[in-house]
């Protein structure tokens, strides 16, 4: 059994470069899209004389399909987004003879984040998320179960 899964939040570094793709070479299928972009991940503690660190880690995100076709309608540069995918490394030779190598996330999911006016900046056409009208009255007293034999912990 093998796991390979990764999730990210982020914003993104640039504006997503598509790509057409003639067939020849895509795995997916034959003109197929793929949109390429970085995110960035930022860490922030406290060393040990308390100052604020931040350790920023950039990754190379890649979407295939119809999710392409979002990524390229409403990801923008600053866009903070949830990634979820899996991690692939490719390997080529450049034009010096060298190997090279990358390592990417290959997404499955992607969802926009943040607040709601950047949200409609960078996504004008998506709709707006669902609130409830008014809020929820808490009950005042607690709630008895009379049937304490299926009082189960989960």
């Amino acid at each position: 059994m093998s796991l390979n899964k990764a999730m990210l939040i982020g914003n993104v570094g640039k504006d997503p470069d598509v790509r057409y793709l003639d067939g020849k070479n895509s795995t997916p299928s034959s003109n197929a899209k793929v949109a390429s972009f970085t995110l960035a991940t930022t860490d922030r503690y406290r060393d040990r004389s308390g100052a604020l660190q931040e350790n920023t880690e950039w990754h190379n995100i890649s979407v295939w399909g119809n999710l392409a076709d979002t990524v390229e309608k409403y990801v923008k540069k600053g866009t903070q987004i949830y990634v979820e995918g899996r991690i692939r490394t490719r390997s080529w030779t450049d034009q010096t003879g060298a190997k090279r190598y990358t390592t990417e996330i290959v997404a499955s999911n992607i969802q926009l984040l943040g607040r709601k006016d950047s949200a409609e900046t960078a996504a004008p056409a998506a709709p707006a998320p669902v609130q409830a009208a008014e809020p929820v009255a808490q009950p005042s007293a607690p709630v008895v179960d009379e049937n304490p034999s299926d009082d189960l912990p989960f």
